[in-house]
């Protein structure tokens, strides 16, 4: 690259020659009459072919092991952040309460050596065999998504004690249960990071489906998360949350008439529902080195529906 010189006595309609960008291969020449500057070399320099193979392939979480659970949905977010952390290298777990299922959810992934496991992640003893498993088969787990969950469009006076009991349990209890199994070993080695998923639910006290036990447990999973981010800190462990607002996923799909989807899209800024990759992102941000100096956050991802 060669740039006219326009400052300076006697520079007007001189050129001179500029460093070009890095090339393994290109020669550079400086046209006649242009001046070089002091040690300038007319060769580019060679990036080493390891180097450069390692640049094309390196991923925010290159060489990370992971679990993802309730990630076995096709569409749903769970699988979506499996996906998306296979791609940057992670080695991904896909733990839901089907092991084929989980398996096929798995196979689908970029990438090798991933696996599906059955998990109840209400069942503690079946939280801490799998997290066991896991780091005897990879010698390490770097990363923990709480994703599984589920939610149901109940009133009030509808809940029962069986429907407090089976949305606290999944999104509450499951996510302490799946934290608490893994805790000993990032101890031992003074490093961990956690994604927990909760929902605008929690931040507005209610959402489009879920009723207000499921709004007191996405609550409860962001208290959990601070408490928990504050106590893990000192042993190296990061522990964020993700709050997705209207994501367009399985859960929604076909649930929402014309008119009910149009009241919804006017109250996001944004003009759109979210998609799963959008929230997969923040979760690889979130279980990435670039969130190093975050713990105990909470990031909305739901278009600024939620702006205050």
């Amino acid at each position: 690259m060669h740039e006219t010189g326009i400052s300076g006595p006697g520079a007007i309609g001189t050129e001179r020659c500029l460093p070009p960008a890095l090339s393994p291969t290109t020669e550079h020449q400086c046209p006649p009459g242009a001046q070089r500057p002091a040690g300038q070399n007319t060769r580019r320099r060679e990036m080493p072919a390891a180097k450069q193979r390692k640049m094309e392939t390196m991923g925010l979480l290159s060489g990370k092991f992971a679990i993802v659970t309730g990630a076995a949905s096709p569409r749903g977010l769970g699988k979506a952040t499996a996906k998306m952390f296979a791609e940057h290298g992670a080695t991904v777990a896909i733990l839901d309460l089907d092991a084929a299922q989980a398996q096929a959810a798995a196979d689908d992934l970029p990438g090798e050596g991933h696996v599906g496991l059955a998990c109840n992640v209400t069942d503690k003893d079946n939280c801490f065999a799998v997290a066991e498993e896991l780091v005897a088969k990879w010698g390490a787990v770097d990363i923990l998504v709480n994703n599984a969950g589920i939610t149901q469009p109940l009133k009030i006076m509808e809940i029962m004690p069986e429907n407090y009991d089976a949305v606290t349990d999944v999104n509450l209890r499951g996510t302490l249960y799946m934290t608490q199994a893994l805790i000993p070993h990032w101890r031992e080695k003074q490093t961990g990071s956690v994604v927990n998923l909760s929902s605008v639910s929690a931040q507005r006290g209610g959402g489009i489906f879920g009723g207000p036990h499921y709004s007191a447990a996405k609550a409860g999973v962001l208290g959990l998360t601070k408490a928990m981010a504050r106590e893990l800190a000192p042993d190296g462990v990061r522990v964020n949350a993700i709050c997705p607002g209207f994501i367009a996923t399985d859960i929604t799909a076909g649930k929402l008439t014309d008119e009910m989807k149009a009241s919804v899209l006017a109250g996001i800024p944004m003009g759109r529902a979210g998609t799963a990759d959008d929230v997969a992102g923040c979760a690889l941000f979130l279980a990435s080195d670039l969130s190093s100096y975050c713990t105990g956050t909470e990031v909305d991802v739901n278009g600024g529906s939620l702006i205050h």
